[in-house]
């Protein structure tokens, strides 16, 4: 089922929103260290599948050029524009309100950024859901610390969730019947690893180790399928 890995981030939200208007008060030391914990996760998932590649080669080069095309396009702080926009418009400008803050805040973890799109993929194109089934533990503690500061509004987010990767992996599932079976058991490969790297780098930030632009490295998903097509078809 393409959309399983959407409906578990979904419930996580609702569960961890519903733990978090119950339970008022996280300690500090909790959060901190149930955060450390999911941040080692996804870096050893990130390891696990950038192994998958048959050719490091692509794999270097499409975050080469898929980290200087997202650099020019300033691709994190156009996604971050917009979302803020979007956001604004869904709760018509009242981000006063307690409900509209949570409802943005919330929207803005939940759908921004590359482990959204990573996982939506996957979920659409190899039916594997592993990065969403992460990705809703992930959320599913956030939306509970949110919920204890933000209240109802943080349950709203799971609208432009299920929209927005739900939409994604519908239309990756497109992909299987356009693409040719060894054509696309290369792309899977080569993207599944460069999608690694980039859910490494995720782990990274959530550990605070280091402030990667995850964001702007999104463009190399599209550089390693042209990549692969030159290898399968020119070289």
């Amino acid at each position: 089922m393409v959309l399983l890995g959407t409906i578990a981030n979904v419930l996580a939200v609702v569960i961890g929103s519903l733990i978090g208007l119950i339970f008022t008060k996280i300690n500090e030391s909790y959060k901190q260290t149930i955060l450390q914990g999911i941040g080692l996760t996804v870096i050893v998932i990130g390891v696990q599948m950038a192994l998958e590649t048959e050719s490091i080669i692509i794999v270097l080069l499409s975050l080469l050029f898929g980290a200087i095309i997202g650099e020019t396009m300033k691709l994190e702080e156009l996604v971050n524009k917009l979302a803020y926009k979007i956001a604004g418009t869904i709760t018509k400008g009242k981000s006063t309100t307690k409900v509209a803050q949570g409802f943005i805040t919330a929207s803005l973890i939940f759908v921004v950024g590359a482990m959204a799109i990573l996982g939506a993929l996957d979920s659409g194109i190899r039916n594997d859901h592993g990065i969403l089934y992460t990705k809703a533990i992930l959320d599913g503690f956030t939306a509970m610390v949110l919920t204890t500061t933000l209240g109802f509004g943080v349950v709203l987010s799971i609208i432009p969730l299920f929209l927005y990767q739900g939409t994604i992996a519908l239309l990756a599932a497109k992909i299987n019947e356009v693409v040719p079976e060894i054509m696309l058991n290369a792309i899977i490969a080569e993207i599944t690893a460069v999608g690694g790297i980039m859910i490494m780098a995720i782990g990274l930030n959530i550990l605070e180790v280091i402030k990667i632009r995850v964001t702007n490295l999104l463009p190399a998903l599209v550089v390693a399928v042209v990549l692969v097509y030159v290898q399968q078809h020119l070289l």
